[in-house]
């Protein structure tokens, strides 16, 4: 059980004299006065090192796992997706949005997915079309694989892709 004191100490660590070749460390002392117990925390530029590396390794992890965008049309008005091919992580959600030359669409073809998945299930609908800008469709690819889509109005003009699931 921890002791009812009424001052605690802060190791705080501080660096002079940083040079390229040399390093020299000096360690300051804080008092800070809490009614309930006498504690010290002590931590070397390793551990606090470690804590920063693990919580950007974090939010980096998290960020992959948000959307890719994928235009539906290219700037100039061109009939392809933007990017054609590209990769995604299992789980993660590819986002198709309409930009020029529409309308779109984005339908799997059942030639060129892995084995099992339903190409219905994640595919719009040939008759279904995106009309305007800014529309999206979204779709997650969990199996690991290589899945070849298009855009059945476009599909004769070469608006093709492929997205690689890793």
């Amino acid at each position: 059980m921890a002791a009812v004191t009424s001052s605690a100490a802060v190791v705080i660590p501080s660096f002079t004299g940083l040079k390229a070749s040399k390093v020299t460390a000096t360690t300051t002392t804080v008092k800070v006065s809490t009614p309930f117990r006498k504690f010290s925390v002590k931590a070397s530029m390793k551990d606090v090192g470690a804590a920063v590396f693990a919580t950007a390794a974090s939010a980096i992890l998290a960020a992959n796992a948000m959307a890719l965008d994928v235009n539906l049309g290219g700037d100039d008005g061109s009939l392809v997706f933007e990017p054609s091919t590209f990769s995604v992580s299992s789980g993660d959600t590819i986002v198709f949005k309409n930009n020029k030359g529409f309308p779109h669409n984005i339908v799997f073809d059942e030639d060129e997915v892995p084995g099992g998945v339903d190409v219905a299930k994640i595919s719009m609908s040939e008759e279904d079309l995106l009309n305007a800008p800014g529309e999206t469709y979204s779709v997650t690819l969990t199996a690991k694989g290589t899945y070849g889509f298009y855009c059945s109005p476009h599909q004769g003009a070469g608006m093709v892709g492929k997205v690689t699931v890793n």
